[in-house]
């Protein structure tokens, strides 16, 4: 069977097409009692007061609790790239003498049914002593301004530099100079967050259904909060409509559900409604840069000098200051740059909290530096395909400038083995109709009319699979049957037909005679789970392994019973048959016979570097000169996906984070008032790409197989967004000048407003 690489139909729709899907909000267990978060409307407010006795006294709660309950729990961890001096900042699951954003929880109550929840919420009294709010990110160390907290607004702060960059820029021939933003952005997902929770108190056994993306770290996290050992926490998997960096990771909900139901000893389940999720989710994106690249006459890269100011929220979260060293990292992209210099500051805000959004920082740094390489071409009287030819890094470059810089910020380093950028770029070029394309929004200008069209190109970076380990255990059953399970979690992206496809093709059976396990801690104790486009390297290597070391069990088994060589068995379709004699075959569930036990293979996917890959976007828009609206018309992007286990897959991951990343292009923004208050927290605000706005995406799938894994795959979920940002803004300043595209997302108004007084140049030459 040759099935790695075979675009077959997803197993898991049937189910879900049909209904059988199972969500938090499905799950009932006997006795449940409902969770309802009380939170703050204040973005900054001292708590004087938390009284919660009418709450307590109505029919039916049985529970309010507040952070006065909580004394000597700790505060929710990092996750990644922790330090001691960000401990000041971390949230506690409820607040205490202070409250520093709209909606952060300040009590929760239970009661039998939620309505009863709801209405017991609104009693209880709290007395607040507003204070002033820390929105704007240029008033973090003004004199007189608000303090968030005694260690100061600026929770981390460093400059990583290779090379002299003052330097360089004083002798380039050319230098472009320039600000860029990028605006504050979430995941909305379809199914809003919520979790399920019971207590076994005769097993002293807690069960949560509803945690997905880093279950293992969040089981971790929850023991160490609730004293409790991992052994003694079992997170069953859930379906999951969505998850996009977003959900998944540990937020105060996830300690206070468990909490309460180990507290009342029944089963309590909390599930948030639309705005809640607005206020609570991890918002993601917000940027302010100062840049400068500087060239010679023959448009040479030879600096840039960047100054990134990371908006956060009121507490950092489990993903810490991990953006901005993601942003910072990957800032220099494919290209070869002598001199590099990035100082970045994360500046607290009285904000939601922030964490990843899909393709954290790649899409931010890739829209300032694809941005202003644009500007240089245009300053140099270059095409914007020529400046890009010219810089490309070349296989024989070592190292990577984009390997040096993300080894000091992160430690981290990527395998680019086998990639040739400038091969691939021409290709990419060359599919996309580039110089075609160009010359027709050309003709289309020419004849006028109130929409101005243009091209946009982005070539960028992307890495998948990283560490450390991934997991995965496949079982011949004492029925013949086949169970895989992995530490990766399944959040929609077919994953569970793209494990079963790698383990069918080892055994040689039908992928959908495979039973999956994602995500459920007691089918796998120990894992990672699904993020930064991991899982197919990582859980897919991990279940070629346990896949290839159970069939060489299975083929012992065999040839012993068929007193044959090992090397004279092999398996074919669900049985083991010795090569030329048909009569000498045995099924599976006779080889499990056989072994006299169900046979187990557990393997470990281990690596210390990343897989690194190229990708290149190309976007045709249209912008309304009356209107300001941004209209895409047409998105390539070419993404190097090393080996496509699923090529349907695949293409469907690239064409949705297409999708997505337009919508962060062009239309998505939380806004706030100077209050604190978030003013975009519904879908009417928060505007969303629907099918009609779509345009045509034209998805290559590039294969260079990697040697770093045994499938050769790299990692593409977030390929199809990284680029998004970049190729659209300059297709709308190829379309119509450079003052429209200095912030994403362009929005029509903000468009509108840059046409009508374009701010003045700050490039030089």
């Amino acid at each position: 069977m040759k099935l790695i690489g075979a675009p077959i139909k997803r197993l898991e729709d049937p189910r879900l097409l049909v209904g059988g899907g199972r969500y938090v909000d499905d799950l009932v267990r006997p006795g449940m009692a409902h969770a309802v978060i009380v939170r703050s409307p204040h973005a900054h407010a001292r708590v004087r007061r938390v009284d919660a006795r009418r709450t307590l006294a109505q029919p039916g709660v049985l529970a309010c609790l507040t952070g006065a309950d909580l004394a000597g729990v700790p505060p929710i961890r990092i996750r990644q790239g922790e330090k001691p001096a960000h401990a000041a900042y971390l949230q506690p699951p409820l607040a205490g003498a202070r409250v520093r954003y709209v909606g952060e929880p300040v009590a929760v109550v239970v009661a039998t049914d939620r309505a009863r929840a709801v209405d017991a919420g609104e009693l209880v009294e709290i007395e607040y002593e507003v204070l002033p709010a820390l929105v704007d990110a240029a008033d973090a160390e003004r004199d007189g301004g608000p303090r968030l907290f005694p260690e100061g607004n600026i929770a981390d702060a460093w400059t990583t530099a290779i090379g002299d960059v003052d330097a360089a820029l004083r002798e380039a021939a050319c230098v472009v100079r320039e600000r860029f933003s990028v605006g504050r952005q979430t995941a909305a997902p379809m199914e809003t967050r919520g979790l399920l929770a019971e207590w076994d108190a005769g097993a002293s056994r807690l069960t949560v259904w509803g945690t997905t993306k880093v279950p293992y770290f969040n089981r971790r996290t929850l023991g160490a909060m609730l004293g409790l050992e991992e052994s003694q926490i079992h997170f069953v998997e859930s379906d999951v409509g969505g998850g996009f960096g977003a959900r998944g990771e540990f937020y105060p909900e996830d300690f206070l559900v468990p909490y309460l139901a180990r507290r009342l000893d029944r089963p309590v389940k909390w599930v948030e409604d639309r705005r809640e999720h607005f206020l609570a989710i991890n918002h993601s994106r917000e940027q302010q840069w100062s840049i400068a690249v500087g060239a010679d006459r023959h448009g040479t890269l030879v600096a840039l000098d960047a100054t990134l100011v990371n908006v956060l929220g009121g507490y950092l979260r489990t993903h810490g200051v991990w953006v901005a060293a993601l942003t910072a990292s990957y800032l220099p992209g494919p290209y070869r740059w002598p001199n590099y210099r990035c100082r970045v500051s994360c500046v607290m805000t009285n904000k939601t909290p922030t964490g990843t959004v899909r393709s954290p920082g790649f899409y931010e740094g890739t829209f300032v530096r694809e941005r202003i390489l644009d500007m240089l071409a245009a300053r140099l009287q270059l095409d914007p395909a020529e400046i890009r030819r010219r810089n490309l890094q070349r296989p024989d470059d070592a190292p990577y400038t984009v390997n040096t810089v993300a080894a000091a910020v992160i430690g981290r380093e990527a395998d680019f083995t086998g990639e040739d950028f400038g091969s691939t770029f021409e290709q990419a070029l060359k599919a996309s109709r580039y110089e075609a394309r160009r010359a027709e929004c050309q003709q289309r200008n020419a004849a006028g009319g109130d929409v101005r069209f243009g091209v946009g190109l982005a070539t960028l970076v992307e890495t998948s699979g990283t560490g450390p380990f991934e997991s995965a255990r496949v079982t011949l059953t004492s029925e013949g049957t086949i169970v895989l399970a992995a530490g990766a979690t399944s959040l929609g992206q077919g994953l569970p037909t793209t494990l079963a496809q790698v383990c069918a093709e080892v055994l040689e059976i039908p992928p959908a005679d495979i039973v999956v396990h994602l995500g459920d801690t007691s089918w796998m104790p120990h894992g990672v789970g699904t993020s930064a486009s991991r899982s197919a390297v990582m859980a897919g290597s991990a279940v070629y392994g346990a896949s290839t070391q159970l069939r060489e069990r299975i083929v012992a088994l065999a040839a012993a019973h068929f007193e044959a060589s090992p090397a004279d068995v092999t398996l074919e379709n669900g049985a083991a048959l010795v090569r030329g004699v048909p009569d000498r075959r045995c099924s599976l569930r006779e080889v499990a016979a056989l072994a006299g036990a169900p046979l187990e293979s557990e393997w470990r996917h281990e690596t210390r570097r990343a897989v690194g890959s190229f990708g290149v976007h190309l976007a045709v828009v249209g912008v309304d000169v009356t209107t300001g609206e941004v209209r895409p018309e047409t998105h390539f992007v070419l993404c190097d996906v090393g080996r496509a286990i699923n090529p349907s897959i695949v293409q469907g991951q690239l064409v949705g984070g297409v999708i997505q990343g337009l919508g962060h292009a062009t239309l998505e923004e939380l806004v706030y008032d100077p209050s604190g208050q978030l003013l975009s927290g519904t879908f009417m605000d928060y505007a969303m790409p629907t099918a009609g706005r779509a345009p045509r995406v034209e998805v290559l799938l590039h294969e260079t197989a990697t040697p770093s894994n045994p499938l050769g795959v790299k990692g593409a979920g977030e390929a199809g967004t990284s680029g998004v940002g970049a190729a659209i803004a300059n297709a709308v300043a190829d379309a119509v000048g450079a003052a429209a595209a200095r912030h994403l997302p362009l929005t029509a108004p903000r468009v509108r407003t840059a046409l009508e007084a374009p701010l003045p140049s700050t490039t030089r030459s």
